[in-house]
This record gives C-alpha cells, sequence and structure tokens, in this order.
C-alpha cells in the first residue's frame, strides 16, 4: 500500500490532506453526475471527503484507492440524499439557489462535463444513479443492484430506460442514431 495513505491513516493530516486534494476533483464530478442540479455538490463532496477520511484505516489496498473512494462516494451520497429527502418532506422548504462547480482543467472539457450533468439531469433519479454506476464507475449490473439495494433486474432495467431515454432525446435534437 502507499505509505501516504498509510500516514494518512494514521492520522497524519499533511498526508491526509494530500490524499484528499487528489481525489477531490474526482470525488466531486461523481456527486454531480449522481444529483440532480448543481446546489448540493460542494457539500456532499465535502461529506464524502470526510467519510472516504474517516475510513482510511479501514482501507486494506485490495482494489486501487479511486475505485474504493468511488463506492464510499457513492455510499455517502445516497445516504445523505436519503436523509435530506426525509428532512425536506418534514421542513417543506426547497432552495433553488444554484452555484456552478468551477473549472477545474481547461473550458472543453468542463463544458463537456457540464454538458453530460445536464443530459443526466433530465433523467429520473433512480435511473441516473443506476447509468452513473454502471457507465462512469464501471460497476457490473449484479454490483449496481447490490449499491443501490434492489433486485438485479430493476437494476439492469433501470440502466437500460435511462439509456432508451438518453438516445431518444440525442435523436430529436438531430444527433443521429448513436447516444
Amino acid at each position: 500500500m502507499d505509505p501516504r495513505i498509510e500516514r494518512a491513516a494514521a492520522g497524519d493530516r499533511e498526508a491526509a490532506q494530500a490524499v484528499l486534494t487528489e481525489l477531490q476533483p474526482r470525488v466531486r464530478n461523481l456527486v454531480r453526475y449522481l444529483i440532480r442540479g448543481d446546489r448540493d455538490v460542494e457539500d456532499l463532496t465535502q461529506h464524502a471527503l470526510i467519510d472516504i477520511l474517516r475510513g482510511l484505516p479501514s482501507y486494506r489496498g485490495d482494489a486501487p484507492l479511486k475505485r474504493w473512494a468511488d463506492r464510499v462516494t457513492v455510499r455517502s451520497t445516497l445516504s445523505r440524499i436519503k436523509r435530506r429527502r426525509a428532512q425536506d418532506a418534514r421542513q417543506a422548504e426547497l432552495s433553488t439557489q444554484l452555484h456552478a462547480v468551477p473549472p477545474a482543467e481547461d473550458g472543453t472539457r468542463y463544458l463537456a462535463r457540464r454538458e453530460l450533468a445536464q443530459r443526466l439531469d433530465t433523467l429520473p433519479e433512480q435511473q441516473r444513479q443506476a447509468l452513473v454506476l454502471h457507465y462512469l464507475l464501471e460497476l457490473t449490473v449484479p454490483e449496481v443492484a447490490e449499491t443501490l439495494q434492489v433486485p438485479f433486474d430493476t437494476a439492469k432495467s433501470r440502466i437500460r430506460l435511462a439509456m432508451q431515454k438518453l438516445r431518444q432525446a440525442h435523436a430529436a435534437q438531430g444527433g443521429g442514431q448513436h447516444a
């Protein structure tokens, strides 16, 4: 295992800061792909990074750190979304103020990510989450089903329906047959 990760897991602040700084753009993008809109991206990203830091002592190094961090991010984000949904139902107040995600690299890649996020915004939440896990994180359908805690056929159906909707939207915009 990377000594920097071991030091971070043992409580070395500088090592932890370096690890989290390296992971932050990836975590932010994954959070953005999992949720609708920009409003909560920074907040959920910070929570995911905290969960990653807290979980570092349990990281065994069996898989690459980024893959492990992706799973922690997904669990953290979906858990917080569920909690917030319950809070929103109790409070019945929604904020519509949006905050743009600042570009981390050149504008072309930023615009491509923004376009992807906007296309994902058109999907129902459950289909969006399944699609992100399968195509962006490259989880197998059984892994998607396990992560989302749904039956295999449900996960497979959500992925298929999401792709079908994206293809239809792309074709309607004059994009041809492929999405």
